[in-house]
């Protein structure tokens, strides 16, 4: 669900609004993520692996489908179901900050519910603060920055950067091909100094 240039104005507020509801409802953000994670599921699949009640699965998997970000891939029963790739760029108002919604995004957000590191830092910093972490941790994992560099750059703690780095380690790997791109920090050769020169 690409944000083009040919597509209608309607189109992209029907985009907007559906990506709108899927970061304010991290149940929803998490299913949708799942969808997208795991490929063509049925219910069934998303009920057993996510532990949802039989009609809350149901019921989402509608409000996706509706909101035109899920696709039913097959119509016989039982029905399979496909996540759209949603890659949507939005401007906050308050400082001309761009960032841009992604799978990886809305997974984070769904993990709000089950990672209090991550509903902390979306309540203090709100989900545009939460894709700038984001961004800052598919860079760590790379090895191109630390996490007080993250907290000089943003203005928050040290600690509150290492949280949220932690928090979001999980995220990145599953959505980003961090080996390909660069090693990661526990690859880097770096010289703590307890190491005896053998000179």
């Amino acid at each position: 669900m690409s944000r083009t240039t040919n597509r209608a104005d309607g189109d992209i507020v029907r985009d907007f609004l559906s990506v709108a509801n899927l970061l304010e409802e991290p149940q929803l953000a998490q299913l949708y993520s799942y969808l997208a994670r795991e490929g063509e599921v049925t219910v069934q699949n998303a009920i057993k692996d996510l532990e949802l009640a039989q009609g809350t699965a149901y019921s989402y998997v509608n409000r996706l489908v509706d909101a035109g970000v899920v696709n039913v891939t097959d119509d016989e029963q039982p029905r399979r179901y496909t996540a759209r790739e949603i890659d949507l760029t939005v401007t906050t108002a308050a400082d001309d900050r761009e960032y841009t919604i992604t799978p990886a995004l809305i997974d984070s957000v769904g993990r709000r519910e089950t990672n209090a590191d991550i509903d902390t830092y979306i309540d203090r910093h709100g989900v545009a603060g939460l894709a700038t972490a984001l961004t800052y941790a598919v860079a760590r994992e790379r090895g191109e920055v630390t996490h007080r560099l993250m907290a000089e750059d943003l203005d928050i703690s040290p600690l509150a950067a290492e949280m949220i780095l932690q928090a979001l380690r999980p995220v990145v790997h599953e959505h980003y091909d961090i080996e390909e791109a660069g090693a990661g920090l526990d690859k880097l050769d770096i010289d703590d100094g307890d190491t005896i020169d053998d000179a």
